[in-house]
């Protein structure tokens, strides 16, 4: 069973997330879980100006998604910021690169999940998830999020990200004014192991 993360991180935020999601989805036995970030395509200069150098050297390790890391996995979660109330333009621009697959009916029956980040409380993560989720529904994807079983996401104790769409977190303004909270982590942890059991039934093993 194998399960693919894929994200796309400018500050950082989105691969502590990832990073998370990739953790719950390896607490179930006979999970196999790749991570894999989506190529950047600003340029040096822009990434220097935005603040975002350092920050994505936290993971330049990671290798950079192919298409081919779709349809190899059984299950794959996305990872993307809020763009507007939408999903970023480099996500956009990799998925825009699917149709050979799409055509093949390669993900037709896979397990797909959204989670995402906004730089403010009410920045547009339940419509970037769900937008995303129209693609998903264009391959023919089973689409998973977070059932009211994780409690955390109806926690009135702090500011939280976090919804049955998907695991979020809010991320502020630039690199360093808010990371992921222990709260946002365990709904993302919970998605991944949500992801991978019900994979497991549907691959049955």
């Amino acid at each position: 069973m194998k399960i693919n993360v894929i994200f796309y991180s400018l500050y950082g935020h989105n691969y502590r997330m990832a990073q998370a999601v990739a953790e719950g989805a390896r607490e179930v036995e006979g999970a196999e879980v790749g991570l894999f970030q989506i190529q950047e395509t600003f340029t040096a200069e822009i990434l220097k100006k935005m603040g975002g150098t350092e920050s994505k050297k936290s993971f330049e390790h990671l290798p950079v998604a192919t298409v081919d890391n779709l349809s190899e996995a059984d299950a794959i979660i996305f990872g993307t910021p809020t763009r507007f109330g939408m999903m970023a333009a480099q996500m956009r621009a990799f998925l825009d690169r699917t149709g050979g697959i799409w055509s093949q009916g390669a993900l037709i029956g896979k397990v797909g999940s959204v989670f995402t980040s906004s730089s403010t409380q009410h920045g547009g993560q339940e419509s970037t998830i769900l937008s995303f989720h129209t693609t998903l529904l264009h391959h023919g994807m089973v689409i998973v999020g977070v059932p009211y079983s994780e409690t955390r996401q109806s926690t009135l104790d702090e500011i939280t990200g976090g919804s049955p769409y998907g695991a979020s977190t809010i991320a502020g303004s630039g690199p360093d004014t808010r990371h992921p909270s222990e709260n946002e982590l365990g709904i993302a942890r919970f998605q991944g192991r949500h992801v991978a059991e019900i994979t497991k039934k549907l691959v049955g093993e």
